[in-house]
């Protein structure tokens, strides 16, 4: 079943929005025991800077936020130096009280339509190595492991795991 959900730009008006979000997911994480993110990772200057420097999208259904993704053009941090010819998908997140079944993968649609629309023909993620269920997840959607970042270094310092997955994607 797909979401049926519309999609819009997030700006400065939603940095409240995005941080309370992205602390929902990591609760709900951490109530799952997956040791990935925390409440308090992503501040409103993180949100801010991902807005002014690339794309943050936000899904809602009937008229409520209900997921957030951030589109990013390069990401050197995991992926080294590359030709552009990737998107890179980050802190795709949804509402997990109230977003109907398939945000997930409606999010992740939108997110390669961008990417393609950007004349770009390659959608790219990390997914953090402990989380298993997650790559299961991207696998399901069509990504496939082409490596792995041991030492990718987080906000706080510490380094952490990641596998890097990608997906062809077509113009539209």
């Amino acid at each position: 079943m797909t979401a049926q959900v519309t999609f819009r730009q997030a700006d400065d008006r939603d940095l409240d929005l995005l941080v309370g979000m992205y602390d929902g997911a990591a609760r709900w994480m951490l109530r799952s025991g997956i040791d990935q993110w925390k409440p308090g990772g992503k501040s409103a200057e993180h949100f801010r800077a991902r807005i002014g420097a690339g794309e943050v999208w936000l899904a809602a259904h009937d008229g409520r936020a209900v997921g957030a993704y951030e589109l990013w053009w390069e990401d050197e941090q995991a992926w080294g130096p590359q030709p552009p010819v990737a998107g890179y998908v980050h802190r795709l997140m949804t509402e997990r009280e109230t977003a109907p079944a398939g945000t997930g993968r409606a999010l992740l649609a939108h997110a390669e339509g961008r990417v393609a629309a950007g004349g770009r023909a390659v959608s790219r993620l990390d997914c953090v190595s402990s989380n298993p269920r997650l790559r299961t997840y991207y696998e399901a959607a069509g990504y496939r492991a082409v490596g792995e970042e041991p030492g990718k270094l987080a906000a706080d310092g510490t380094r952490y795991g990641v596998v890097l997955m990608e997906r062809a994607i077509t113009s539209p």
